[in-house]
């Protein structure tokens, strides 16, 4: 299959790696910089030269914030048969653009990224494939998802919204919490140094993702969750109340088992 690859940052690179040993790829990205290091597929830089390809399959590989950007850059010289998709963390207005686009489409979010997963060991990660594209597209994805040893789940596009805020929201204000009262520590212990490195990545990623992931209409409500659970461990630390301390952690651990 002929596939072109938008974006030749991390994951653009990922995906170049495990599609090109059975397919034919190409990576088209309008920095020639970024396409120095990309090995074994095509280079593009040029529309021209995706309209020669004709690709069968692209895979939407670029940051969240050029997502919708990127494709209509490349629909007007991509053949009318040719399957779209995204991978992107956050889908919104994904839905909308697809049911006008008059392209057939596939949605996919590989629950990982470069900064914490193992790439090379992925059976611990875990992949989500939208229910509402394609056949042809999901069985493309469902196939290489499992040859990388993810675990697949199917939502919808709003099912998936509601996940990523529960999965991301959630830790990423967590972190924000921690790093927002960070003080310097000349003798940090093992706990802090591994919550340091976890807002470290974190806030590694672009400001515009982390903008776009808590924007979502269901971050809210979890934000709230994590408000009153302060509240409430707040008032038992105040209160030095033993009794309240036993039953809020026992009800914390049991969450996490």
């Amino acid at each position: 299959m002929r596939i072109l690859i938008l974006g030749a940052g991390k994951m653009g690179s990922f995906f170049t790696d495990v599609l090109s040993f059975d397919h034919e790829v190409a990576v088209f990205d309008v920095d020639a910089r970024r396409l120095r290091f990309m090995y074994n597929c095509c280079r593009f830089t040029t529309l021209e030269e995706i309209g020669e390809f004709r690709p069968e399959l692209v895979v939407n590989a670029a940051t969240v914030k050029y997502t919708l950007d990127a494709f209509r850059q490349v629909l007007p010289v991509l053949p009318k048969d040719c399957i779209i998709s995204d991978i992107a963390s956050v889908k919104t207005g994904l839905k909308e653009f697809y049911e006008t686009c008059g392209f057939r489409f596939v949605s996919t979010h590989p629950m990982f990224g470069p900064t914490f997963a193992n790439l090379d060991k992925l059976s611990t990660e875990n992949a989500i494939i939208i229910k509402e594209g394609d056949h042809l597209g999901k069985i493309f994805f469902k196939d290489l998802y499992q040859r990388l040893g993810l675990n697949i789940f199917e939502y919808t596009f709003d099912g998936h919204d509601e996940t990523v805020a529960y999965s991301l929201s959630i830790p990423f204000v967590s972190t924000f919490a921690f790093a927002a009262v960070m003080k310097h520590q000349d003798a940090p212990g093992t706990t802090f140094k591994r919550h340091m490195t976890i807002a470290k990545g974190v806030l590694n990623e672009g400001d515009y993702l982390l903008q776009e992931i808590l924007f979502n209409p269901h971050t809210p409500e979890q934000v709230e969750g994590i408000r009153t659970e302060l509240n409430e461990l707040l008032d038992i630390i105040q209160q030095k109340d033993a009794v309240r301390m036993k039953v809020f952690l026992e009800k914390i651990r049991k969450n996490i088992r």
